[in-house]
C-alpha cells in the first residue's frame, strides 16, 4: 500500500455558498472602488450623481446578499478544516469571517444611516424608494460619514489578510482549503 505526504483533499462548499461568496465579494470590491473614485470629483457632477446611486444600489444588494449567506451559513455547515491546521491558524480564520460577515453588514448599515442623516433617501436601482430611518442632522451625518469611511478601510485590510491566507494556504501549505471556495480549483 502506498501512502502520500500530501493531505487529504478538504471538502468543498456547495454551490450556493461558493455563489453567494463571490457575488458579495466582487460587489463590495464594487463599492469600494465607486466609493473611492466618486468621493475625488469636484463639485456635484451627473456623474458624481450616478456613482452614488450605484454605490448605494451595490450597498443594499450586499446587504440582502449578507443576509441570505449568514442565513445559509446557519443552515449549512462550513466543510471542516484539515485536520493539520493549527489552533492558531483555525481561531484566526473563525474570527476574520466572523469580522467580514459583520463588516458587510455595518458598513451597508452606516452607509444607509449616512444617506438619512445627509437627508437623501435612498432609492434602490432608481425604482424603490427605502424608508428614511432617521431624520436629518448635521452632527450625525459627520460621525456616520467617518464610521463608513473607517469601517470600509478596516474591510480592506481584513480582504488583504484574506486573500493573503489563501494565498498561503494554496501556495506554501498546498492543502487544498482555497480550492474549497474557489470554482476552477478542484
Amino acid at each position: 500500500m502506498v501512502t502520500s505526504n500530501r493531505p487529504a483533499k478538504p471538502i468543498r462548499y456547495g454551490g450556493v455558498a461558493v455563489s453567494l461568496h463571490w457575488m458579495v465579494g466582487l460587489l463590495m470590491i464594487c463599492g469600494f472602488y465607486l466609493g473611492w473614485i466618486m468621493t475625488d470629483i469636484p463639485g456635484f457632477t451627473p456623474t458624481k450623481l450616478k456613482y452614488f446611486s450605484w454605490h448605494k444600489w451595490i450597498g443594499v444588494t450586499v446587504f440582502a446578499l449578507a443576509v441570505i449567506r449568514l442565513l445559509w451559513r446557519f443552515t449549512h455547515r462550513a466543510p471542516p478544516l484539515p485536520d493539520m491546521t493549527s489552533a492558531l491558524q483555525r481561531a484566526a480564520a473563525h474570527a476574520v469571517h466572523g469580522l467580514l460577515y459583520l463588516l458587510m453588514l455595518a458598513i451597508s448599515v452606516s452607509g444607509y444611516l449616512y444617506s438619512s442623516a445627509a437627508g437623501i433617501q435612498v432609492v434602490f436601482l432608481g425604482l424603490v424608494p427605502l424608508p428614511t430611518i432617521i431624520a436629518p442632522d448635521t452632527t450625525l451625518k459627520l460621525l456616520l460619514r467617518t464610521t463608513h469611511v473607517w469601517l470600509n478601510y478596516t474591510l480592506l485590510l481584513l480582504f488583504a489578510l484574506h486573500m493573503l491566507a489563501s494565498i498561503k494556504h494554496h501556495f506554501i501549505e498546498r492543502d487544498g482549503i482555497l480550492g474549497r471556495m474557489t470554482p476552477f480549483l478542484k
